[in-house]
């Protein structure tokens, strides 16, 4: 049984949910996958297209927009929030309000392992590496890789991490 309780969290009918579960006040989620064993904090928005793995944690008042994909095990601080379009605009080149039509999504993926630290925000069109760490504030624009630390804005090597076995 999925550990929520409506109507403080929306989960639209085109969700699928694996077992175990648990959401948290005030999270919306729609058109995404969410593995087994999930944990989802308050205020947490998890749109469509965007992959969960297993055994995963998101913090609260976190972002995940369409495009993004964490693998297992993957634990995303408080506040954390991802991108998906590299040229944001809100009008196309006719002066109207931008529809699906007008933009293209950029996926982001988050491997397994991987630890984003608290307010970290990341660009769209990026890999975190198995194992890697954000630090907490970071501001990631470029791939992290495999078992490594990266902090500051934008984030850069601090240092490496002992492969996990």
């Amino acid at each position: 049984m999925n550990g929520y309780e409506p109507p403080y969290v929306q989960v639209a009918p085109d969700v699928k949910l694996g077992r175990n579960v648990r959401l948290f006040g005030y999270a919306n989620l729609y058109g995404c996958e969410i593995g087994n064993d999930v944990k989802i904090g308050p205020f947490v928005e998890i749109q469509k297209g965007v992959k969960v793995g297993n055994r995963c944690k998101i913090s609260s008042h976190s972002f995940l927009c369409e495009g993004v994909v964490l693998e297992d095990e993957v634990f995303v601080g408080h506040n954390v929030t991802f991108t998906n379009d590299r040229f944001p605009r809100a009008t196309n080149g006719n002066g109207q309000l931008q529809s699906e039509a007008d933009w293209t999504c950029i996926s982001t993926l988050v491997k397994r392992g991987a630890s984003i630290g608290s307010g970290a925000t990341l660009l769209c069109g990026i890999t975190i590496g198995e194992n890697a760490l954000i630090g907490a504030g970071s501001v990631v624009t470029r791939d992290v890789p495999p078992d490594t630390v990266v902090a500051g804005n934008p984030a850069r090597f601090v240092r490496s991490l002992p492969p996990k076995n």
